[in-house]
């Protein structure tokens, strides 16, 4: 039976799409009963039923539902062209339904074919390990060459001595790398095959229509066997080895074999329901009913309201009737009586379940691995399992059809979050239900977004007492919110039965996989072009002795002619044919193919050294610093621009709420951060002032909770948890100022307490405590502060929120949550008082609530609350408005009728509640605002400043306010007293204006945004002379992004210390971090906490993510992983310096000693014609870069150190090499190159001297003139150079690098002694050549003298710059050799070291005579100490749930008694926190503040309440908004 699209449907609650949070918790029916409440709002009314219309019949139904189900229908969007997609058709998927005609081809067979559940994260399989792996291998240039050079030792006309022995290194390389390569993958395999063959219960004996005719190929077949095959022997030689019998079971297997273990054993199971697994035998599973809890009356100090004679299915499917309570309430009658069980007709919400379908009974529940697992299946989860595919929920086991579902795997949130089962599929509890149920399912094809999905379930709904009839088409949307995806876990829920939808590759969390772009090295990229210039030389030699050799030999008056019987290739030409390839074979050496290797184990071992780092580890969470992407360690040691965000980076993401305005009155006292800031700025002794601070707040305190307890004895307020201080708060609340501000105070409070979505938790004790799990530390900090005031969450019934407001317990019912997202800024709850009236509360940013307020109203209170949250966010704080809306009842029917289209919509589902939700969010009436602080995190000020001595700069992206970003610049020593703010606005928000502003802005540095000065900039790696910092907004920084004005802009900013970009996106970020890495050709980092920084940590060169409150998808995304963003300089001035001074110098010293020993052998081809002779015995050639030189090298680049940790830290001005990049230089490059060519020259020809005027013998007369004999003269002494040129190019000699050079050195000696001593070993002409050698003190004498004429060059020049220019490293190294570091050894964090000394000279000393020495003590003065040295902040006194941070909530906003100016009183009595502060601000206003155009206070007054008629006014994009 195919369904017949929709034409209509009734509608009842809205669908609402939200994300909920909870945490896990002592099982229970409290926990029941609350999730019960909670969710209940989700999908009230998230079903649709679809009638067909004939033009004369009647709607069945007896009456019209008050929650706005009645006659309308509703228009099911089930047209496929709305996709998003536009072009994938959805998806369908039918259940107990024959396959229509429309979803087969011509042949008849399904058109639709779906991916296997099975997943293979490898590459390889045991078929294509080989064939695969070498081709991946060969893709290295590298190896291809060698593999070329291989080839050629075969022919023996090119000279190959022994093709063998020259296939040793390349096969060593590939044997290690295949075997690396392997074990990684086998690891990955084994991964694989453990999610693969993890168990799952399948409904089985049932006939799946959208797989039952799979076929399965022979290729899949033959893969199938070979995996089973390598599998087993694995399995037995594991087996083997152990000692145990081969004919035990996996652990897969006895997981299949085994009854499940009963639920009453688990630890988060709740014991209110009796279920139990055990008793069932074998592995058909009948799913065992869970019986409804007995009827009960809710606790309120629980939020429990589940009792009011629910049905055991949580709703009734036959029945047209049912209790009020369970879903709405009369609008009538006393209010005292509304939880009466008044009966009147609801919403009946259809059954998937045909119960007049005939089944055979013979379906059930069968343990199976996730591979099996196929689209259309259903599947039952039970607690603490993983979901194996994306499924659509058909019931739980909780009435309501809630379950909890963790997604730590999926976005790294350790929040649990609340799903619901369809409706119509709650009555599911059995397998033969699964067997009757009758529906088609149409999807949205699969995407990679986790947030969001759109679906629909289409079903005939059969009448039980018209069973002959043909029932009526009906559906129900589905969303993220009825979904499981792949990866989450289930969570305190006893089961969950659903039908899968997307599988394998196509869920959500594949499709997700592996999205972070590939990075590469600067280095790396550069090696490159080294490696062809080398090559270039390889070619250029090679022809040089193809065109000689060939020409030599075809002249026939040379001697040659007596000796040689004739060329072997007979002709010229092809004798130089042939010349040339056997000198590619004989100068191999100057390609190294060990470089790469030698680079990879470096960059490994430097990823070890980073991740074992204890002085980056973040004991809270246990999080060391973890390296993601090991191939960019170098990058780390160059980068020159810092994008950070703020909330969660530099700060704590920890809100503790400080103060707000009510009414037009300020509130709270703080001594903020920022505010300590703004008092340096004037003057002001921060420290004396933040005694006196905390002294009258410890007084504030204690005035304010006696004066709480008058009103009310809270038990659920603790002392230590008092965030918010305002004695005169509490006085007003309590009738003080009379009647308006009190009610005032209430109805703020009330809004606090109801426009949420925070789940409670309550812990029993004596007192109570309650608290409170929130999708953002804001909303915590909120409801913690409605608690503290006496408006205590208690808990959630079936459809509100039970509060105890001022020791009175009473229920509010929410109709509707309108929820928060970054587009919206904005999230409102339309609540039912319990005196009937509708109440809409909302709260957002300043700008989007004033845009909505009444127009021509409150005037006077909008310019005052505009000038309080503009002194809030002065002092640093997170602003937010508070608003109101009184609702008709026949208003809000006609909205929520249109909110119920919305919400059952398929495609643009989204869009359309924007639209809806943006007609009732207006008119509103301003309450007044929140000031919520996010305090700095441990180490900020001193980090920034670090690496601002280091010359990085540091750029904010922030979407916070303009006013808040510029106090926490100053507070976290980003801004100072001394720079000039520009704050860059455009006049009417044109690129042409923009464009003016920008040139007004360059005249004042002589500069135009010219070409010419954009490549100057890029050539000019110094930190601006000026004092100059740029403060822009979302809205102008789309402008200045554009192609016309992000030229000007770049150099604008370059010529400024700081930059801060407030209230931009995402996408804005991005483009931000890609202007400058790119217009500026720079190395640039990204360090982020959220998903909102995923996009500029993946644009950098170098992302860093911090595990903080906002997830792990910075993490997950990045190259680095911190815990803190003090951990920043670390990795970047000790690790990324060292990663890259190290990188720069063993490159170059590989190079070197490849063209040594290459060129060595060229000019032993000056004496034979060019002939491609081997100067040196083969093995020589084979050996010398992976034996005897690659050694020292290597430990170089691992171990070097210039200077030590800490006095990296604390002489930061040696990073500035790396951002001028000069450790690595082509200039380098080509003097390291000449320097081998130079000691070529004397190693060779320092033999050739002594051999040329007589030859030797030895003492028992043996000739010594052989090439042979010469051979060992050379290669021994040239060897010997190569490492002792290694070892003075090393900074930290130890015991170690000594004994590895002197190994090496001795390798080459013993080497050619013991190999050359056997006959069967060694060519006949190499026989004993060692002893011979080693014999004559000529060896000796001209290897001791070879070594110092090829070195002393060197010496001499390194002797020369180290005393007469010496460096910054040199100078500090001297100055350690003296002593003046020693204090540092004292030190027990190196991180603290740079508060010691002062600055150490710029990156090229330009006084070498006159060297600025580092003093060894430090005195900081009142401009550059932080007003709290996060080494000292207060971290034992107090406790705070909600602020793990250490504060003990006692912040001040500080006063000056000194000040003449006069108060400006707002009221007749003063409010001593916000005036002092505004005495303050007016007696120094700063001259960016001098604009009333840039305030705050100015611009939300003139802004116009747009949405509350005609939605004109755009919107600030990027606005500090709800986090």
């Amino acid at each position: 039976m195919a369904i017949k699209p929709a034409q209509g449907n009734d509608v009842s609650k809205p669908g609402i799409k939200r994300m909920r949070w909870a945490t896990q918790r002592v099982s229970g029916m409290r926990a029941r009963g609350k999730r019960s409440a909670i969710t209940d709002r989700f999908h009230r009314g998230g079903h649709v039923a679809e009638k067909k219309r004939d033009s004369g019949g009647t709607d069945s139904g007896d009456g019209s539902n008050l929650g706005g189900a009645g006659r309308d229908t509703i228009d099911i969007d089930g047209d496929p062209s709305d996709s998003d997609d536009g072009t994938s058709p959805p998806r369908r998927m039918f259940f107990n339904i024959p396959l229509p005609d429309d979803a087969r081809d011509k042949e008849g067979r399904p058109i639709a074919h779906f991916t296997r559940n099975k997943i293979r994260t490898s590459k390889y399989t045991p078929l294509s390990f080989v064939p695969k792996n070498l081709w991946y291998q060969f893709h290295n240039i590298a190896n291809i060459y060698f593999l070329i050079l291989i080839i050629l030792d075969f022919f023996p006309i090119f000279g190959g001595a022994d093709p063998g022995l020259n296939a040793v290194p390349l096969l060593f390389i590939l044997f290690v790398t295949a075997v690396k390569d392997a074990i990684e993958d086998w690891r990955r395999t084994v991964l694989d095959n453990e999610l693969n063959n993890s168990p799952v219960h399948r409904l089985v004996d049932w006939n799946n229509v959208n797989t039952s005719e799979d076929r399965i190929s022979l290729w899949r077949r033959i893969k199938k066997a070979s995996t089973r095959g390598v599998m087993t022997l694995a399995d037995l030689w594991r087996r083997k080895k152990k000692g145990k019998s081969v004919g035990g079971k996996t652990y897969t297997e006895r997981a299949l074999d085994e009854p499940r273990v009963s639920v009453e054993t688990r630890r988060t199971i709740r014991d209110s329901v009796a279920f139990s697994r055990n008793s069932i035998e074998g592995e058909g599973i009948q799913m065992t009913p869970v019986p409804s809890p007995l009827p009960h009356n809710s606790s309120h100090g629980e939020g429990v309201a589940l009792g009011r004679n629910r049905s055991s299915t949580g709703f009734s499917y036959e029945d047209d009737e049912l209790p009020i309570g369970a879903f709405d309430e009369t609008l009538q009658g006393d209010p005292k009586d509304h939880h009466k069980s008044t009966i009147i007709p609801v919403k009946f919400h259809g059954s998937l379940i045909n119960s007049l379908k005939q089944i055979p009974g013979k379906a059930r529940f069968k343990k199976d691995f996730w591979k099996n697992v196929q689209v259309g299946d259903f599947v039952r989860i039970y607690n603490d399992d993983q979901i194996p595919a994306d499924i659509v929920i058909l019931s739980t086991s909780e009435p309501d059809g809630a379950c909890y579902v963790e997604t730590k795997n999926l976005d790294g949130e350790t929040n649990l979050k609340v799903r619901n089962a369809l409706q119509s599929g709650q009555k599911a509890k059995h397998a033969r239900d699964c067997e009757r149920m009758e529906f088609v399912i149409e999807s949205e094809p699969p995407h990679a977004n986790l947030y969001q999905h759109s679906g629909v379930a289409r079903w005939r709904q059969r009448d039980l007492k018209k069973p002959e009839g043909e029932g009526t088409d009906m559906a129900e949307p589905i969303s993220i919110n009825n979904m499981l995806l792949r990866g989450c876990s289930l969570r305190n829920t006893e089961w969950v039965l659903g039908v899968v939808i997307f599988t394998g590759g196509e869920t959500k969390i594949m499709m997700n996989s592996g999205i972070s772009p590939r990075k590469r090295s600067r280095i790396t990229r550069e090696l490159n072009w080294n490696v062809v210039y080398n090559f270039t030389i390889l070619l250029g030699m090679c022809i040089v002795s193809a065109v000689v050799n060939g020409v030599t030999f075809g002249e026939a008056d040379h001697s040659y002619v007596f000796f040689e019987f004739g060329s072997i290739g007979k002709t010229p030409a092809l004798n130089g044919f042939i010349t040339f390839w056997t000198c590619i074979i004989l100068f191999q050496n100057l390609v190294p193919i060990s470089l790469y290797i030698t680079l990879e184990i470096i960059k490994t071992a430097q990823a070890f050294f980073i991740y074992s780092d204890t002085l980056m580890y973040y004991e809270k969470l246990d999080y060391p610093c973890t390296p993601k992407s090991w191939n960019i360690s170098d990058d780390v040691g160059q980068i020159e621009y810092i994008f950070s965000d703020k909330t969660g980076t530099l700060t704590q993401n920890v809100m503790e709420f400080k103060k707000a305005t009510i009414n037009g009155v300020p509130y709270g006292e703080a001594y903020t951060e920022a505010q300590a800031g703004l008092q340096r700025r004037q003057g002001i002794d921060v420290e004396v002032e933040g005694a006196k601070a905390h002294k009258q707040i410890a007084l504030d305190r204690i005035k304010m909770l006696e004066a709480l307890r008058k009103i009310h004895q809270n038990p659920y307020l603790h002392d230590e948890e008092l965030t918010f201080i305002a004695p005169d708060f509490v006085a007003d609340l309590n009738g003080a100022t009379g009647d308006s501000q009190r009610r005032a105070n209430r109805d703020f409070m009330l809004a606090l307490a109801l426009c949420h979505t925070v789940i409670t938790e309550k812990t029993p004790g004596d007192p109570p405590k309650i608290d409170f799990k929130a999708q953002s530390p804001d909303e915590a900090a909120l409801v913690g502060t409605a608690r503290d005031c006496g408006f205590t969450v208690l808990g959630r019934s079936q459809d509100g929120i039970f509060l105890n407001v001022l020791g009175e317990e009473k229920e509010y019912k929410i109709l509707n949550t309108l929820e928060f997202n970054s587009s919206r800024k904005r999230m409102s709850a339309i609540v039912r008082m319990p005196d009937r009236r509708i109440i809409l509360y909302c709260k957002g940013a300043d700008s989007v609530i004033y845009s909505r307020l009444k127009k021509s109203e409150q005037a006077q209170l909008r310019r005052d609350t505009a000038e309080h949250l503009e002194s809030f966010a002065r002092e640093g704080l997170r602003t937010l408005c508070i608003a109101q809306r009184i609702i008709g009842e026949d208003e809000y029917q006609a909205w929520l009728k249109e909110h119920d289209i919305a919400a059952a919509a398929v495609y643009d589902r989204e869009d359309k509640l924007e639209a809806v939700s943006n007609k009732i969010e207006t008119n509103l009436t301003l309450l007044g605002g929140t000031a919520i602080e996010d305090r700095l995190q441990d180490g900020v000020p001193d980090t920034i400043a670090l690496l601002g001595d280091a010359g990085i700069k540091l750029w904010v992206l922030t979407g916070d306010k303009v006013e808040t970003a510029i106090n926490i610049g100053f507070s976290c020593n980003l801004l100072n007293n001394d720079m000039d703010l520009i704050v860059f606005k455009a006049e009417d928000d044109t690129v042409a204006s923009a464009g003016v502003e920008l040139d007004k802005h360059l005249a004042k540095f002589n500069i135009t945004g010219s070409d010419e000065e954009l490549k100057v900039a890029r050539k000019n790696h110094e930190p601006p002379d000026s004092g100059h910092a740029i403060i822009i907004d979302g809205d102008a920084l789309k402008l200045v992004l554009t192609e016309e004005l992000r030229q000007k802009f770049l150099l604008l900013c370059k010529q400024c210390k700081s930059v801060l970009c407030c209230r931009v996106s995402p996408s804005q970020k991005a483009a931000v971090v890609q202007m400058v890495k790119v217009g500026l050709d720079v190395m640039t980092l990204s360090i982020g906490d959220g998903a909102n920084d995923v996009a500029m940590i993946q644009e950098a060169d170098v992302g860093v993510g911090i595990a903080g409150e906002e997830g792990r998808q910075a993490v997950m995304s990045s190259d680095y992983a911190i815990g803190q963003f003090r951990f920043l300089q670390r990795l970047v001035l000790v690790h990324g310096r060292w990663s890259y001074r190290r990188l720069g110098e063993t490159i170059a010293n590989f190079f070197y000693k490849n063209m040594v020993w290459t060129f060595v052998l060229f000019w032993y081809q000056l004496y034979n014609n060019f002939d491609g002779s081997y100067f040196f015995d083969y093995t020589y050639i084979v050996l010398v870069n992976t034996v005897f030189t690659s050694i020292p090298v290597g430990l170089m680049g691992i171990l070097d150190q210039d200077v030590s940790d800490k006095v990296s830290l604390a002489v930061p001005q040696l990073y500035r090499r790396g951002i001028e990049r000069k450790e690595w230089t082509q200039t380098k490059f080509w003097i390291y190159m000449l320097d081998g060519i130079y000691q070529s020259l004397i190693c060779f020809f320092m033999a050739y001297l002594l051999f040329s005027p007589a030859t030797s013998v030895t003492s028992n007369g043996l000739g010594m003139e052989d090439r042979e004999r010469m051979g060992v003269y050379v290669a021994c002494a040239t060897i010997v150079v190569i490492n002792v040129y290694i070892l003075m190019n090393t900074y930290r000699w130890d015991w170690l690098m000594v004994l590895i050079v002197a190994i090496s050195i001795l390798l080459i000696w013993f080497w050619t002694g013991v190999y050359s001593s056997f006959p069967s070993g060694a060519s006949i002409p190499f026989y004993m050549a060692g002893a011979e050698a080693y014999s004559q003190l000529s060896f000796w004498v001209l290897s001791l003298l070879t070594i110092i004429i090829c070195l002393l060059p060197r010496f001499a020049c390194k002797s020369f710059q180290k005393i007469f220019l010496p460096r910054d490293v040199d100078i500090v190294r001297e100055q350690i050799r003296q002593g003046k570091f020693d204090y540092l050894d004292q030190e027990t964090d190196p991180t603290r070291v740079s508060e010691k000394i002062s600055s150490a000279g710029s990156t090229d000393t330009t006084n070498p005579g006159k060297p600025e020495h580092v003093r060894s003590q430090f005195v900081p003065d009142d401009d550059t100490r932080p007003i709290y040295p996060p080494s000292v902040a207060a971290t034992g006194t107090t406790h705070n749930p909600r602020s793990q941070n250490g504060s003990d909530g006692t912040d001040y906003t500080g006063h000056r008694a000194s000040l003449e100016q006069p108060p400006r009183f707002s009221l007749d009595r003063p409010r001593p926190s916000f005036e002092r502060l505004r005495q303050s601000m007016d007696k120094t206003r700063p001259s960016f503040e001098a604009s009333d155009d840039f305030t705050s206070a100015a611009m939300l007054t003139r802004v116009e309440s747009s949405h509350s008629q005609t939605p004109t006014q755009r919107m600030p994009h990027g606005s500090s908004s709800l986090r």
